[in-house]
């Protein structure tokens, strides 16, 4: 090659390079002892928030339906 190639290579080799910039990773690589704590706590309290909502919910259509069957079984007066 000759010198004006060798710098027509290297200039779209930088040009190249900076449209393909590397972005800095936004995770955080250190989490500490006590931020896992915090994060495994509301974890658990969502799962448990999730689980009486789940409940409520089936005691409720439980009482529902007992009250339709009361209502079916009572004769109308």
């Amino acid at each position: 090659m000759n010198r004006k190639q060798k710098m027509i290579k290297k200039t779209a080799k930088r040009a190249k390079a900076r449209l393909n910039k590397h972005t800095a990773p936004t995770i955080k690589k250190y989490v500490s002892k006590a931020e896992r704590a915090e994060q495994q706590a509301k974890l658990e309290a969502e799962a448990a928030e999730q689980a009486a909502e789940t409940a409520q919910a089936s005691t409720d259509a439980e009482t529902v339906a007992e009250t339709a069957s009361e209502e079916k079984a009572t004769p109308a007066s």
